[in-house]
């Protein structure tokens, strides 16, 4: 009997031959990651008489989520950042290179097969290149930080089968969000999940990140993709290091299997207040937006920007309706430079932002008031996720925001848009 990839992974960190659902191991992570939290776990470790890490050249830092900072105290909390990555001997320390997830996969930090922990939810993202990503809170981070492992439960597996063949307009996103509102936020709760089937296969390598970030959104422990030719490709040419394919065992056996046939599907939209709540783009009714938001770690890629591009090219940006553009890293930034999207976008009335989380937090930048509605590429929407507790977060993919944008409200952008991602 084979195993799926969480039993793989989480076999080979253990030390052990093989592992089963339910199992408790203790895994030695491979790599770990930490954005400002990191500040805590450092304070933490210097409290506890901690003065070295097990391994700091496994660790990561970069500073997202309150980038530049909006505050003094969050502005000191980066000068306390930079000296204890110093003191601890933090080599891997990308400062303000964007989202930490695009930083990590651009920084050649996630490779197939391996154990990665992050102090943000949304770890989940790097099971688009086969990894075991998962995010962990403060204290097991400091846990991890001072021995390299932690001890895990080792979760049942979930395949999902994505079938069929798209219609012009469909991104990623709309997949997701599908998948969310007909199974639920909590199908996959403790539980790791397998994206698999043709249009898996035929996803790009940003794409099947917009899955697998979101695949914490239906409770996912993991969420993986198969670490494909062009996946070892992509991360050859970042690292220059050998890198392989990598999946689950042929015989591989799973809790359930699930065929999601995206035939006919059409843009999705999450309504208030949870990322469940959702309805094709024809049955979200009349919806002013005050705000239309691209970026985030699920939608703030090269190819998010170029079909926001697309769409908007020789068209205005709503005149009741503000446009705020947050490439998910400098990186992105630069590209999109470079290929005219940022221009495009620029002059079609977009407010471009430094790289990092932006409005998607509700920390700093880009805030709404109450009463105010905004059409959101990220992956959440909480109540109070983006500011007042009485403003309304709505989710859709970048094609979504961008004809939203256009319009003043959330519309459909197949009227804009002919080519298909998918």
């Amino acid at each position: 009997m084979g195993m799926t990839m969480a039993e793989k992974i989480l076999a080979r960190a253990g030390g052990l031959d093989r592992v089963h659902p339910g199992q408790y191991v203790t895994a030695r992570v491979d790599r770990m990651m930490s954005h400002e939290a990191f500040a805590r776990c450092a304070m933490t470790l210097k409290a506890m008489g901690v003065d070295r890490l097990h391994d700091p050249d496994r660790l990561v830092v970069v500073l997202d989520h309150w980038f530049p900072a909006p505050t003094v105290r969050m502005a000191d909390a980066h000068c306390l950042i930079r000296r204890m990555a110093e003191h601890f001997g933090v080599r891997h320390f990308p400062g303000y290179a964007g989202i930490c997830h695009q930083v990590m996969v651009e920084g050649g930090y996630v490779l197939p097969g391996e154990l990665v922990l992050g102090t943000d939810s949304h770890t989940t993202t790097y099971g688009a290149f086969g990894a075991a990503g998962t995010g962990i809170g403060q204290t097991e981070m400091t846990y991890v930080l001072a021995l390299g492992e932690l001890w895990m439960q080792v979760p049942h597996t979930i395949c999902f089968h994505l079938a069929g063949h798209s219609t012009p307009g469909l991104m990623a996103k709309d997949i997701i969000l599908y998948m969310a509102g007909r199974f639920g936020t909590e199908v996959a709760q403790y539980r790791a999940m397998e994206f698999t089937g043709p249009v898996a296969a035929r996803l790009s390598l940003a794409g099947r990140m917009t899955l697998s970030n979101m695949g914490v959104e239906l409770g996912a422990k993991f969420a993986f993709f198969q670490a494909d030719e062009r996946t070892a490709a992509y991360l050859r040419a970042r690292t220059g290091e050998a890198v392989f394919p990598f999946g689950p065992d042929p015989d591989a056996v799973y809790e359930a299997t699930h065929t999601v046939d995206v035939t006919g599907l059409e843009p999705m939209v999450a309504c208030p207040h949870n990322p469940g709540n959702v309805r094709p783009v024809s049955k979200v009714g009349d919806v002013p937006v005050a705000q239309a938001f691209l970026g985030s770690c699920t939608n703030g890629r090269l190819e998010d920007l170029a079909v926001a591009a697309q769409i908007l090219k020789g068209r205005c940006v709503h005149p009741k309706t503000r446009l705020l553009v947050t490439p998910a890293s400098h990186e992105v930034m630069v590209e999109a430079t470079r290929a005219g999207h940022v221009q495009i976008l620029l002059e079609a009335g977009a407010h471009i932002t430094p790289a990092g989380c932006g409005p998607c937090p509700g920390g700093h930048m880009g805030l709404l008031g109450a009463g105010e509605s905004c059409i959101s590429s990220t992956n959440r929407n909480f109540v109070g996720r983006m500011g007042s507790e009485n403003a309304s977060v709505y989710l859709g993919s970048p094609a979504t925001v961008a004809a939203s944008a256009i319009e003043g409200r959330i519309a459909d952008p197949r009227k804009y848009w002919a080519d298909t991602t998918v």
